[in-house]
C-alpha cells in the first residue's frame, strides 16, 4: 500500500491513510473539538480541523460532548476526524448511514471533491446510487467474494443490459407488442404496462404505439442501474 509493507512499516502508513468505521466510540465527555485538534496532533501533516467543523456542519456543535450528538452528527464527526491527517487513502465505511438526506448529498459533494483532488477513497456502502455515483470502479461482493468489478457503466452494461419501456394502456391489450424486435417480454399490471427489451426498443415501441393510434402520455424509458446488477448478481435485495 503506497508502497509500503503494511505489516513491517505499519507506522509510516498510519499518518497517510484515514479511515472511518461504520461503528466507533469516542470517550463520552469528550468535546467535539477536542476530539479533532487530538487527531490532529498526532498527524504528521494535518488539515485546518476547524475548516473541518464548517465543512461538515460540525460549527455549531464545537463544544458539544460526544454522548450529546446526534447519530449523524457522529457519523460526520469521524468522518472528518478520519481526513484530518490528510490521508493519500481514506476508508470510508457506511458513511452515509444516518444522515438525513440533504447532510447525504452534502457528504457526496464533499467525496468528489476529495477525489478530485487525488485521495483515493475507498467507501463501503449498501446504497447502489452512492456508488454509481461516486466510484470509478466498483467490486460487488458477495459472502465475502469479489463476483463483478469495473466501472459501474460497464457493469451495467454488462450484467444488467435489459431496458424497461413503461406507460399507461388503460384497458387496452397490448401484448402483440411482444413481437417486435429487441422486445424481451411484455407484462402488464393493471392500466401499467412494462416492456423488457434492449437496444432500440424505445423507439421501436413507440413508432407501433403510433402506427396503431395509440399516444400514451406517459411513455418512458427506465434505464437499468447498479441496484439491478447487484440484485442480478446475487439474487437478494442490498438490505439482506
Amino acid at each position: 500500500m503506497l508502497g509500503l509493507d503494511p505489516q513491517r512499516q505499519a507506522s509510516a502508513l498510519r499518518g497517510r491513510v484515514g479511515c472511518q468505521l461504520q461503528e466507533s466510540r469516542l470517550p463520552d465527555h469528550l468535546k467535539v473539538w477536542e476530539a479533532l485538534e487530538l487527531f490532529a496532533g498526532l498527524a504528521p501533516r494535518a488539515l485546518d480541523w476547524r475548516e473541518l467543523l464548517a465543512v461538515w456542519g460540525l460549527a455549531e456543535k464545537r463544544s458539544a460532548s460526544f454522548a450529546s450528538l446526534s447519530g449523524g452528527q457522529r457519523q460526520r464527526l469521524f468522518v472528518a476526524l478520519a481526513l484530518v491527517s490528510d490521508p493519500e487513502i481514506v476508508v470510508l465505511d457506511e458513511m452515509t448511514t444516518g444522515l438525513d438526506p440533504a447532510a447525504r448529498h452534502v457528504a457526496w459533494e464533499l467525496i468528489e471533491e476529495m477525489r478530485d483532488r487525488g485521495t483515493t477513497v475507498v467507501l463501503v456502502t449498501h446504497f447502489m446510487d452512492e456508488a454509481e455515483r461516486l466510484c470509478d470502479r466498483v467490486a460487488v461482493v458477495e459472502r465475502g467474494r469479489i463476483v463483478a468489478l469495473g466501472p459501474p457503466v460497464a457493469l451495467i452494461d454488462e450484467h444488467a443490459p435489459e431496458l424497461r419501456v413503461v406507460f399507461t394502456a388503460g384497458d387496452l391489450d397490448v401484448g402483440w407488442l411482444a413481437e417486435l424486435d429487441h422486445v424481451r417480454a411484455v407484462t402488464q399490471g393493471g392500466p401499467r404496462v412494462t416492456v423488457h427489451g434492449d437496444g432500440p426498443v424505445l423507439a421501436l415501441v413507440a413508432a407501433a404505439l403510433v402506427e396503431r393510434g395509440i399516444v400514451p402520455r406517459d411513455l418512458r424509458v427506465e434505464r437499468p442501474s447498479l441496484e439491478d446488477v447487484f440484485l442480478g448478481l446475487t439474487g437478494h435485495h442490498v438490505e439482506d
